[in-house]
């Protein structure tokens, strides 16, 4: 892997955790549909670094979700509970941005921040196994 790489690669995890900081701002604003895409765009910066451990870079989401699933879930090395917590994130993301009359209740969502945390430390710890 080269400095470019490695650079990139702990650019993006840093977009991650204050994407989360990001989140928790929202969510205190009473921006739920804003906390839930914050959410996602965390674990999309994670999952992002870490295909770029294996030479694999896009800004399709479908495709990042896709490769996340072959590369990493179907091999072991991300449980699957982890990738289902994407795939929540993914589609209520997706929801909430594109679909109408859609307003996330904060007493539905509130609980996603921590397992999101935990997904991006996830993801942190097996990048620093891989580099």
């Amino acid at each position: 892997m080269t400095k470019e790489e490695r650079a990139l690669i702990e650019y993006r995890m840093e977009r991650a955790h204050e994407t989360i900081d990001e989140a928790k701002i929202m969510f205190d604003a009473g921006r739920i549909n804003a906390y839930v895409n914050r959410l996602y765009y965390a674990c999309f910066y994670a999952v992002s670094a870490l295909l770029l451990t294996r030479n694999f870079s896009t800004s399709k989401h479908g495709y990042l979700r896709s490769l996340m699933h072959r590369e990493f879930v179907k091999t072991g090395l991300i449980p699957k509970s982890i990738g289902k917590h994407f795939d929540l994130l993914f589609d209520n993301r997706h929801k909430g941005d594109y679909d109408d009359f859609i307003r996330f209740k904060a007493e539905d969502v509130a609980d996603w921040l921590k397992p999101t945390k935990e997904f991006i430390d996830y993801i942190d710890q097996l990048i620093q196994t891989i580099k």
